[in-house]
């Protein structure tokens, strides 16, 4: 393993898009033409899917420096209503281009620290949007909550709206780490919300475990792990660190980078968590994802329809998904779209009337081909090609891919691959083997964190 990790330990997308955000296309790209797909997407997904709806709740009364999410830190709570009122107008930007009562199956509020807003406040909102829409049956309705701020009061309001999910970021329970990233939260706060969420009615509680953090060792990820299996979640992220201080600044520089554990251990944090919560009844879902096997998450790998969106993993899927708030990234299959991402700039387009769109990628029928074969990658951990897939690289990357067959890696034939149990750890590897863009044109400097 140590020679696989010095081998394939490089910078690499998380691929909840292709192509990924550096690889847009903005030539190509024009608000007008993301309105038009957006109302394709629409006519053509809405009555049988319905649509998705993520709200990017930006504000953080402190920053966890670990954190590459877009956020405001602010104690000052004035902020809430004007901001929240600005994301429904965005909202009816939306609205005035569908022909019919948009049907809503899921949506999830995150940030930033959705918590940091009111229970009042977070109820306004959400009526707001619930009466211009259809709720579909069974919706998927998720928030993001803070152990330290979230109260009773947040968790009953939001789950009489219709919210049966929600995922608590614990990171790690280590007193030294969670110093080191400004996150210090006891594990007694993050059991009081987990038994509070179950006794309100929650049926899918997750907690967030992050591997790869400052002063991270086994001694301390065990024990992490096992507090987290003593409230017994139903799903888990365990997802890598991803160190991009060249991307987001200060934030990410508050600790040395030699108290970051190395490529190696790092990925034996890896290995003996997911060895200890397969053990404890978890399976690993996709990649970064486990779930207990009553979860829904675990129900859809099983029945071959999970997906990987912006949102991250869902149970379902939409082809429409609007992102809303600053820095939001909508997706109409057919083009990708990215909001401003300052406060003050997001407020100013939507108040005088227009879609607060910065950036985004207009996708080719080669963009299409080779995002099925990404998603079913990392969805299924499988994929399989015919005379739809044929580019000058494929030589190449079918060369790539019998290396990694070498390595044990993946297991291929002359039409189709599919990842082994040892490759999951290297799934993001093996998928940038089908990265076009990224194959015909390198990033100059690196933009990307380590896939290990």
């Amino acid at each position: 393993m140590n020679s696989l990790v010095d081998k394939y330990n490089i910078p690499g997308p998380r691929y909840t898009s292709y192509p990924t955000v550096p690889y847009w296309d903005m030539e190509s790209f024009s608000v007008e033409r993301w309105k038009k797909s957006v109302v394709c997407s629409f006519k053509e997904s809405n009555a049988e899917e319905g649509i998705s709806i993520y709200i990017h709740l930006p504000f953080c009364e402190s920053l966890c420096t670990f954190c590459a999410c877009h956020k405001r830190i602010t104690k000052q709570h004035t902020v809430e209503e004007p901001y929240l009122n600005t994301v429904l107008n965005e909202w009816r930007l939306y609205l005035s281009l569908f022909n019919e009562r948009p049907k809503l199956k899921e949506l999830h509020l995150g940030g930033g620290t959705p918590t940091f807003f009111s229970p009042e406040n977070l109820k306004q909102l959400l009526i707001g949007i619930f009466d211009t829409v259809e709720i579909a049956p069974a919706p998927e309705f998720s928030f993001e909550g803070h152990p330290n701020n979230t109260s009773y009061e947040h968790l009953k309001t939001l789950y009489d709206l219709g919210f049966r999910r929600v995922s608590f970021g614990v990171q790690d329970y280590n007193e030294k780490v969670q110093k080191a990233i400004n996150r210090v939260q006891p594990f007694e706060n993050v059991k009081n919300v987990t038994n509070w969420a179950r006794e309100i009615g929650y049926t899918g509680i997750s907690h967030d475990l992050v591997f790869g953090l400052p002063f991270q060792d086994w001694n301390g990820m065990e024990n992490t792990i096992r507090k987290t299996l003593d409230l017994k979640p139903d799903r888990l992220a365990f997802y890598s660190y991803a160190h991009v201080p060249w991307i987001k600044g200060v934030g990410q520089r508050g600790f040395d980078e030699n108290d970051l554990p190395s490529g190696d251990e790092k990925r034996k944090l890896y290995e003996k968590g997911k060895n200890l919560l397969e053990e404890l009844g978890y399976f690993e879902i996709g990649m970064d994802h486990f779930a207990l096997p009553h979860d829904d998450l675990y129900q859809s790998m099983e029945k071959g329809n999970l997906h990987r969106n912006f949102m991250g993993y869902t149970p379902s899927k939409t082809q429409l998904m609007i992102g809303l708030g600053m820095s939001g990234i909508s997706d109409s299959w057919y083009a990708f779209a990215q909001n401003e991402k300052t406060v003050e700039g997001y407020e100013k387009l939507v108040n005088n009337g227009e879609f607060p769109v910065i950036k985004g990628h207009v996708l080719n029928q080669e963009d299409l081909v080779i995002r099925r074969h990404i998603l079913n990658l990392m969805c299924r951990l499988e994929t399989s090609w015919g005379s739809d897939t044929s580019f000058p690289e494929l030589e190449d990357a079918i060369e790539k891919l019998q290396e990694m067959q070498r390595d044990g890696l993946v297991e291929l034939s002359h039409d189709k691959i599919k990842i082994t149990p040892a490759g999951r750890a290297f799934t993001r590897n093996v998928t940038m083997t089908f990265d076009l863009r990224m194959l015909r044109k390198q990033p100059e400097t690196r933009i990307f964190s380590m896939t290990v």
